[in-house]
Order: C-alpha cells, then structure tokens, then sequence
C-alpha cells in the first residue's frame, strides 16, 4: 500500500504543478484582451472629433502591431503610450463652426461669396484689418499710408507700403514685395477670369521697390483705396509655376487646397457638401492662436444650424435668422450683432434692351416700392428686431438725411401704374400693357427667411396686378458670374434678391458703374443690373477720386438720393452681422469688415 500511496502523491503533485502552470498562462492573455477594448472607443471620439480621425487610426495600427509581436513584458508600455495620446489628445482646442452657406472657392481672387471671403483671417491675410469699431490695423504692413507718415503723395495718387520684414507664409517661405506685385498682376491679367478687377484696374503702375516696399501709383487719387486694396495676398512661390504651366490661374489647385497660407491658421481639408477644416499655422508670425483647430461645418439652412447649435453640437452660428434669436437665446447662446454694412434688398434688371418693359418706367419701380409692405415684414417675420432699409449706405454718414423708406400705399401704387398705361385690359386680374403681361421673375437663395419674404411679395404685388413668378436657388448658382451663366448676372431674372454692402468701412461701390457691366469681352464685370446712366455713373467715379471727406460725403448726398427716387435699389430690411457663440468661447470680438481679425486671440474653455 505504501508504494502505491507514494506514486499517487508524486502524481497529484505533478498534476498541480502543470495546473498552477496552465493557470500563469491564462492570465498573460486576459491582460492582452484589455487592449483592444481601450482601441475600440477611439472610433466614438473620431466621430466628434473628425480632425482628428486621420491621426488616431494610425497610433491604433502600431499599438495593434506592438501587441503581436511582443509577448507579455511590452504589455504595459503601449498602454503608457495610448494613455499619453488620449491625455493630449483632450488638450487639443477645436472649435465648431456651422456655416450655412459652403464656400464657392477660396481663393481671394474667385470668389465674392461671404462666406468665402470671411475666411480670409482664418488661413490668409489681409494686408490690414479693420477692428470691431471699424479701425485699421496694420498685420502685413508696418504702418497705415498717410500724408503725414509719408505713404501717401501729396496729389494722392501714389501710395508706399512698408512690410514687415518678420511675415512669412505657413511653408515659412518670407512674404515679400514680390507676392504683392505678382497678386496684381494676376488680378488684372485677363487669362484669369476673375471675380472683379477693380480696385486693381485703376491702378497705373505697380512696382516693388525693394523686398518690402510696394509702390502703387494710381491714375487718379483713388479715395476707396483702404478698404479695397489687398485683401488676400497669393503666394507668389507657389502660384508662379502655375500660372507659367498653364498660362492661367483659373484651374490651380491652390483654388480649392489653399495649403500654403499667411493666417494664424493653415487649410487641412475641405470635404465638399460636409466640412473644412484650419489647424494651428506653427510659422504665424503673430500672436500664435489660442485654439488648435477650427472645424467648420457646412449644413443646408437656417433650421439645421438652430438645431445644431441647442444641441451644443457647434460653438458659433452666423448669418442667423431673426426668428431664431429668441430660441437660440433660451438654449443659452450668446447673441452678438456686429453693424457690417449690408442690407437685404432687390436689385432690378434695367437692361432697355434685354429687360422687361415695365422696369424700364421708375413709376412701376415706385409701385413696386409702395405696394410691398417691408415695414410689416420686419416685424411679423424679422420679430420687429431690424427696420426696413431705405439705402444701400444705411447707419453711415454717406446718406442724405431726408430720405425715408418708402411707405405702404397701395392706393398710390394702383394709380402710378395706371398713369405707366399697365392695366388689366384682358381681366386675369394681372396688369398687361402692349400684349406683355406684368409678371416678373424674382430669384433668390434657398434661405427660409428670403423664400417667406418672397411669398408675402407675391400676395401684395399681386393685389395690384403685379405678378411675382418666385425662384430659388442654391447660393452657389444665383452668385454665378455672367461667364459662368449666374441667371442674376445673365438676365433670367427681373428682380434678384440677397444682403449686400458697400465696401465697408468705406461707402465705395462699383456696382452701379457703366464699366462694370459684363460682356462677353468682360464676364467679371459686377454691373448685373446692366444700368448705365450718365449721371449716376459721373456720381460714382467722382465720390472715388475725393480725398476730403465733407466733399466726398455731399456726393453720396446726391447718390443716395437719385438711386432711392429712381428705385433703383429698393431696401427690405438692415442686415448687421447676427452672430450665435456658445459658452464654451472666450475673448470673442468681431468686425463689420473682417469678422475673425481677431480669431487668434479667441480661446475655448474645455
């Protein structure tokens, strides 16, 4: 029995030792199990975080082959690494933007777009901004040209810019006079079809004097020359062997994937119809920005940006309808309004040639004015927070104090319609005169608030035998140049409707100058209304060359005046700036002129 007894106990003893064996090796693995938990969770950040989805995936890829190839000692050490990427992972500052418009291009010379141009601050530079009350703030330049300083000639004509010798571009390649002289030369050169050549075509010569000096010599003092020259300067090393390739700017990628800029921030992506995005530009020559990262949104109207920003899924909201206010308010947003400048209003089609008939006759264009009820509209659909506009220049010193708008009188209507021969001769209860019915084609963008303006048009002109056939379109084919068949800039439509503003902080505008109207020969002429009257015309070039303010603010008298008695014009409500931003903003200011000039001292609490 003994014998026996032993060999059982040397057996159950070897049995243990291969169970306590078997039982080290299963824990190696329980631990190794761990780690994919932690990689799966990553993905949800991404979502959330889309700037930072193409990083991550990689750091996953050799945690996973890190894990494979080492046994149980280097378990530890990837865990280390992915608990240091998480922890500076949540450092990182990214700021959610909605935008309800997406952008038609960036490129400063293609676009006239709004939300094209406001980015401006963002990855590229204007040679100087302008600050919340509307002052200039040299950021490319040393110092603002004046008489005094020495920037500016005694006859006014030629002005002397001095650059910063310490700018460079996001490559760290030095901004030069050279990136001046060749953005110029590109705005003006007519194998680019740009978006407008003015200011640039009244300049007589152009030159950099030396690596940070530009010369600009116009052909006659040029008043508007602050808030028109500059804004946007093209990398002249990276846009050179473009245009030498292809004899043309037209197609450069640099377009749409302006990878090279001046801002505090560097474009990184832009996935159209979804997003882009701007990273932290580490060659910025200024104050480096506080944020590391702006992520802006693209959603397709008003309602989605409301519901986006309640939901806390954005940190700012622009071009916000009135009507949101109160509900943006109550879900805690902050509501900022910043005076730009602009203003909703209607634009007619005044070629004699091509046009309706009835427009050509300023009584139907007062008509038009007195039997649209705007004051109304401002209070039923805009909740009484902004008023009818009556000029273009509203809230600036620039208009002739004695113009009001124009009233609510459909009885005066009635009967300037009647004097202009329009009337119902065939009784389908819309005015006809000479076998041509008065029904005009008014077109604006899918914006709620302009597609509600535009039906209670249609109800009040139709109640004096006008008739409104209404049409909306996508932003980026109502802005449509005449070379690129815009139906505004092409004729299709009688009336077009959007905001628009002078060239703020400066009354200047070239809009209504006969030069401007777009041909065949000239397709970036801005002139869509296609007036050219002699007098208004003299107005507009004359206001350009008056250096004195009490003369140049007389001519706009005048301006004001013979565009609101003419109707050529006609104002539907004042559009400052509206601005939405969460709690989570800091340090937020704006301006009228370059909304984000200060988009780098912006800062966001986690």
């Amino acid at each position: 029995m003994k014998p026996k007894n032993r060999l059982s106990i040397v057996l159950l003893l070897i049995l243990f030792m291969l169970l306590a064996a078997c039982g080290g090796g299963t824990q190696e693995p329980a631990t190794t199990e761990e780690e994919p938990a932690t990689t799966e969770e990553e993905p949800a950040t991404t979502e959330e975080e889309p700037a930072t989805t193409e990083e991550e995936p990689a750091t996953t890829e050799e945690e996973t082959v890190t894990e494979e190839a080492e046994e149980a000692a280097p378990t530890e050490a990837p865990a280390e690494e992915e608990a240091a990427a998480e922890e500076t992972e949540g450092e990182r500052k990214i700021a959610s933007f909605i935008f309800t418009q997406e952008f038609d291009t960036l490129s400063p010379l293609y676009t006239g777009m709004w939300f094209s141009g406001i980015t401006a601050q963002i990855w590229n530079a204007w040679a100087w901004n302008f600050d919340s009350k509307g002052n200039p703030v040299p950021v490319l330049v040393t110092e603002i040209p004046s008489v005094e300083n020495g920037g500016i000639s005694e006859d006014g004509r030629t002005l002397t810019f001095k650059l910063r010798d310490d700018i460079t571009w996001s490559d760290g390649t030095p901004i030069t006079a050279d990136d001046f002289v060749f953005t110029y030369e590109m705005i003006v050169d007519p194998n680019n079809i740009v978006s407008s050549t003015y200011p640039y075509d009244q300049i007589e010569s152009m030159e950099a004097a030396d690596e940070h000096t530009v010369v600009v010599t116009f052909a006659e003092p040029f008043a508007p020359w602050l808030a028109t020259l500059w804004h946007g300067i093209l990398p002249a090393h990276v846009l050179r062997p473009v245009y030498e390739a292809d004899g043309t700017l037209d197609n450069a990628d640099w377009n749409l994937a302006p990878t090279v800029g001046a801002g505090p921030y560097v474009f990184a992506e832009w996935e159209s119809g979804s997003y882009a995005r701007f990273v932290r530009n580490e060659n910025y020559y200024g104050t480096p920005p506080n944020i590391d990262e702006l992520f802006i949104r693209f959603v397709p109207d008003d309602a989605s940006q409301t519901a986006a920003l309640v939901a806390g899924e954005a940190d700012l909201g622009t071009f916000i309808a009135y009507s949101d206010v109160p509900t943006l308010q109550d879900a805690g947003l902050e509501i900022i309004t910043q005076p730009s400048g602009y203003n909703e209003g209607w634009f007619f089609y005044l070629d004699p040639e091509n046009g309706h008939p009835a427009l050509q006759d300023v009584r139907v264009r007062q008509a038009i004015a007195m039997a649209f009820d705007r004051a109304t509209l401002n209070q039923d659909l805009l909740l009484g927070l902004t008023q009818p506009a009556a000029t273009l220049w509203d809230n600036t010193p620039y208009v002739d104090p004695t113009i009001e708008p124009w009233p609510y009188d459909p009885e005066q209507a009635n009967a300037l319609l009647d004097e202009a021969g329009w009337v119902d001769s065939n009784g389908d209860g819309t005015r006809d005169k000479d076998g041509v019915e008065l029904v005009l084609v008014h077109g604006t963008t899918i914006r709620e608030i302009r597609q509600d303006a535009q039906a209670v048009a249609q109800q009040q002109l139709a109640e004096v035998g006008i008739g409104l056939d209404i049409q909306s379109f996508d932003a980026s084919v109502l802005f449509g140049s005449y070379g690129d068949g815009g139906p505004a800039a092409t004729g299709e439509l009688d009336i077009f409707e959007w905001s628009d503003a002078p060239d703020f902080p400066d009354p200047n505008k070239a809009y209504w100058l006969c030069s401007e109207i777009p041909t065949d020969e000239y397709p970036d002429g801005s002139n869509w209304q296609k007036l050219c009257d002699e007098e208004l015309d003299s107005l507009f070039q004359l206001q350009a060359t008056q250096t004195n303010f009490e003369e140049r603010q007389q001519t706009f008298y005048e301006i004001t005046r013979f565009m609101f008695d003419n109707v050529i014009w006609l104002g539907l409500w004042e559009d400052p700036d509206v601005w939405a931003i969460s709690d989570r903003l800091e340090n937020v200011t704006f301006s009228g002129a370059t909304p984000f000039y200060s988009i780098a001292e912006w800062d966001l609490s986690q």
